[in-house]
């Protein structure tokens, strides 16, 4: 399991689709999601630090949490089945509630907890960059520019 930061979200042209990228904190691997709207949405705004004047669905679990007197210790990425990625909100008390992997990560953003790839997520979706004097937004651009959502798809091999 390698813990993950989240470098941004980036929109994939010509179909406008958002991709949620993550990479190891400890590694080369980079970890790219294909999500919805409203989830890069929310998760561009957390870090940018904008508060709404009322609370989205990400802040309302945050304040959720909280008042049920919980703590979000983790959010795992467990599995990759048929190009969908899996995720687990892993609470103090050990209890584990799956989650989509965008809705995870807006929500760890918020509580400020950790965010962890599993290793066959990484071994089977998980791309080695290269050029690291690159800036990373450059890096991911030539990325788009390579891949695509079927890229990610099981196959019969």
């Amino acid at each position: 399991m390698s813990e993950m930061r989240v470098i941004g979200i980036r929109v994939e042209q010509p179909q406008n689709q958002p991709v949620l990228l993550l990479r190891e904190v400890s590694g080369d691997r980079y970890l790219p999601i294909w999500i919805g709207q409203a989830e890069a949405t929310a998760i561009v705004l957390e870090q940018e630090g904008v508060t709404p004047i009322r609370p989205l669905t990400h802040d309302l679990i945050k304040i959720l949490i909280t008042e049920l007197g919980r703590t979000l210790k983790e959010v795992r990425i467990v599995d990759l089945q048929e190009g969908t990625f899996y995720a687990d909100l892993v609470f103090d008390n050990e209890v584990r509630i799956s989650a989509r992997p965008s809705d995870s990560v807006a929500i760890a953003l918020r509580v400020g907890c950790p965010i962890y790839a599993e290793e066959p997520v990484l071994e089977e979706a998980g791309l080695v960059m290269p050029d690291e004097r690159e800036d990373e937004v450059e890096k991911f651009k030539e990325f788009l520019e390579s891949v695509s959502p079927d890229d990610f798809k099981a196959t019969d091999s």
